[in-house]
């Protein structure tokens, strides 16, 4: 009875590693087959035929390295994406970079491995010309890089859309009361500067938040992904329009993409060249650049 009255989000969300993980193994044995499919059709042509099993072991390198790259895709789509909106060329850029690094790792490896299953046939696997080679090697990987990083991002809009975009209620409308003089009136009807909870929605249902309940903050694209007792709720903002509405006294941002709760700083561990880590009481880490460093020792003081 309780699974029924669960929403899709909330019982796809027990599963969901394990069909993330299935989906790119399938998509990838799948894209396997048809490319060894294609070449092996392609070499009956050809005036030197490749042997069967040298056609399967390029393919198949290929699409087990792809396979291992796919979680180094998602980190940097996951990293980059804050920038996309307010940083464009450099997002670009830094993909740009992360496609060459892409396609030198694809290559080396899957030549690895080819290596490896030619010495074990008593074969010798030709090296010889491929870094001439490399460039014809770098548009077909970074076509599939930028297919990758296009297919991540799609699925995460995908689910914050299936997961429900929490957002803060705008205040009710004051009842209507007995006349007042207008500058009373306009006192009465004027939301607090810095409110103390926070009325969000997330999997149609309503939350209370109070701002002292947050931990830590961080942009995450358009949003601001509020850090809450263990439980993560996005609202359509800026970080730096969200902390705009937070005391200043207990809220300090420590990172171009992260801010903390003062009261909510467990340790802090410096690290090399001036930056640190803010270990949080709910066991979670912050980064904290050099650059607000000062920030952090002014709002702790």
């Amino acid at each position: 009875m309780a699974d029924s009255r669960k929403n899709l989000y909330e019982r796809y969300e027990p599963i969901r590693r394990r069909v993330e993980v299935g989906f790119w193994i399938v998509f990838m044995a799948l894209q396997a087959v048809f490319n060894t499919t294609v070449a092996l059709v392609d070499a009956r042509d050809r005036a030197v035929p490749r042997a069967a099993w040298e056609i399967v072991t390029w393919e198949v390198s290929s699409h087990l390295v792809l396979l291992a790259l796919v979680p180094a895709v998602v980190a940097i789509q996951h990293r980059l994406s804050p920038l996309a909106r307010t940083h464009l060329l450099r997002y670009l850029g830094w993909h740009l970079a992360a496609s060459v690094v892409f396609s030198v790792v694809h290559v080396a490896a899957m030549f690895a491995l080819r290596a490896m299953v030619y010495a074990a046939v008593g074969e010798r696997y030709d090296f010889a010309g491929w870094t001439g080679r490399w460039g014809y090697e770098y548009l077909k990987d970074v076509r599939a890089y930028l297919s990758m990083v296009f297919g991540i991002w799609v699925y995460g809009v995908f689910m914050l859309r299936l997961q429900g975009e929490a957002r803060v209620l705008d205040p009710p409308e004051a009842a209507a009361a007995a006349p007042a003089e207008p500058a009373e009136a306009h006192r009465a009807a004027a939301p607090p500067a810095r409110p103390e909870r926070f009325l969000v929605r997330k999997l149609r249902r309503e939350f209370l938040i109070a701002a002292s309940d947050i931990d830590w903050l961080q942009a995450e694209g358009n949003y601001v992904g509020l850090h809450v007792n263990g439980h993560d709720y996005l609202l359509r903002a800026t970080l730096t329009d969200f902390l705009a509405q937070l005391d200043p006294a207990h809220f300090v941002r420590v990172h171009r993409s992260h801010a903390v709760n003062l009261g909510r700083i467990k340790e802090i561990e410096p690290l090399d060249g001036g930056d640190a880590r803010l270990h949080m009481h709910d066991g979670s880490t912050v980064p904290c650049s050099r650059r607000y460093r000062d920030a952090l020792r002014a709002g702790a003081s």
